[in-house]
């Protein structure tokens, strides 16, 4: 393989990685905001309790996010220097807002959140599990901007020709609210409060199947419950209006994620399915119409298709794209379906003797994870042979020194300490799942056991 192709799978590994734990801190910090915010509310100490075990589960995720993000910023530099050079100002601006904005925000509240338990008062270490997930979204905010500026292009003018050139912020606000930003942005937060709601439900399921932390854990899931069902149904609306702006200012890759190839034709909605690109055919289960529909209200509406456009500014692995893109929106369908039966059993009283459905909810800790690896995997690639969309190719955008061996050795490196890292944190989690929430100590140093009465715990205050 030549370096290009090298340099791609090195990125999309070490970025797919490092995008495990990311939306695990935001997901996480938003439950353990609503857990601590009952526990002031109610004064139950269950619920202090509960937010204590996912702090540590938190910090843990949070931890290892920090340890691999790092290595994107060198790959930058080492594999793609054209693109570094390209857009390092408007990178640098959103990289420093996010440096000033966010991670001091985040950093400057964790170590109140881990260690201000028994300092601080409950409304203090509330403002700083609240300051630590402001944080996290706040730092989503810039990559997101920065990402999505690549995709949508504005405030910006291009300064230098050939290699030389780059690309100079003329307008920040600009930049920052580019097209496709504030939709990217919002389906990334809901993908994130997923992937954190869905740890928290498939953590107190398994519990609750071992007949472990009983009031505890049907608190927490209800409360991540909430969170999820809320944020599966908002993600249908997001992944909607997303899909419209991509059909607005990157018809290519909205072609390439449906696979539709007519120039100028009604378009169809596939619900699974496969391209052959030979042949410029896509078969599969589908609604006729249904993309037109979902862009323009009308069935007959013509919509752009991947013959519209020159070869050589289409999408390569229009089939690879299709998949990703519909094992997300399946995935999305199915969380919805889940949540809201889940929900319905709630109202029903009947929702912690479903033990089949407590099984699916242990097992389903892996879809809101899939669903964000597969979005971004068939937006990045559907953005292909661009790395900055309509302004500076992939293929334009290496470094010019870097062989292919060197990516061979760093990609082979990269492999093996990132498994290491994985196994390591699965190690870890599970070793604090295992061990299970500490008990808490009442006034008079009475532990506080399961099964204690909602009013006793009540009339007392840690």
């Amino acid at each position: 393989m030549d370096v290009e192709i090298l340099s791609r799978i090195q990125f999309a590994f070490t970025v797919a990685f490092h995008y495990i734990y990311p939306p695990l801190s935001i997901g996480l910090g938003l439950v353990m905001v609503a857990m601590e915010g009952m526990y002031l509310y109610t004064h139950q100490l269950v619920y202090k309790q509960m937010a204590r075990f996912w702090t540590r589960i938190f910090a843990l995720t949070f931890g290892i996010g920090v340890a691999t993000g790092i290595v994107m910023e060198f790959e930058f530099g080492t594999n793609w220097a054209t693109y570094s050079r390209y857009v390092g100002d408007v990178f640098g601006s959103a990289l420093a807002a996010e440096g000033i904005f966010a991670f001091a925000l985040e950093s400057g509240f964790l170590g109140v959140l881990l260690f201000g338990w028994n300092r601080v008062s409950p409304r203090m270490h509330f403002l700083a599990t609240l300051g630590v997930w402001l944080g996290s979204m706040f730092s989503a905010v810039w990559i997101v901007v920065a990402n999505s500026w690549q995709q949508t292009p504005a405030g910006y003018h291009i300064v230098g020709e050939g290699l030389q050139a780059r690309a100079e912020i003329t307008d920040f606000w600009a930049m920052v609210f580019n097209p496709s930003s504030v939709d990217r942005l919002l389906h990334v937060w809901i993908g994130a409060f997923l992937a954190g709601a869905f740890l928290v439900l498939s953590v107190h399921a398994w519990y609750l199947l071992h007949n472990r932390y009983v009031e505890l854990s049907q608190k927490a899931f209800r409360i991540a419950l909430a969170v999820a069902a809320v944020s599966a149904l908002a993600q249908l609306f997001t992944g909607h209006h997303s899909a419209e702006g991509v059909a607005h200012n990157q018809p290519a890759k909205l072609a390439a994620l449906e696979g539709h190839f007519d120039s100028l034709a009604v378009a169809d909605m596939y619900l699974l399915g496969w391209v052959d690109k030979k042949r410029e055919q896509t078969y599969g289960l589908k609604v006729p119409g249904g993309l037109s529909f979902l862009l323009h209200q009308d069935f007959k509406t013509p919509v752009r298709g991947l013959r519209a456009f020159p070869a050589n500014e289409r999408p390569g692995a229009v089939n690879t794209i299709f998949q990703f893109y519909h094992l997300m929106v399946a995935i999305g369908m199915f969380l919805i379906a889940l949540t809201l039966y889940a929900v319905w059993q709630w109202w029903r009283g009947r929702l912690f003797s479903q033990y089949w459905l407590l099984w699916v909810f242990v097992w389903s800790v892996i879809l809101p994870q899939l669903a964000n690896q597969a979005g971004w995997f068939a937006a990045e690639m559907g953005r292909q042979p661009w790395v900055v969309y309509g302004l500076l190719r992939t293929s334009d955008a290496l470094s010019k020194a870097v062989t292919a061996n060197q990516v061979w050795f760093s990609l082979i490196m990269f492999t093996l300490i990132y498994a290491l890292l994985f196994a390591l944190f699965l190690y870890l989690l599970n070793k604090k799942i295992q061990h299970g929430p500490d008990e808490l100590l009442q006034e008079g140093h009475r532990p506080l056991q399961e099964g204690i009465s909602d009013w006793w715990v009540g009339k007392k205050k840690y």
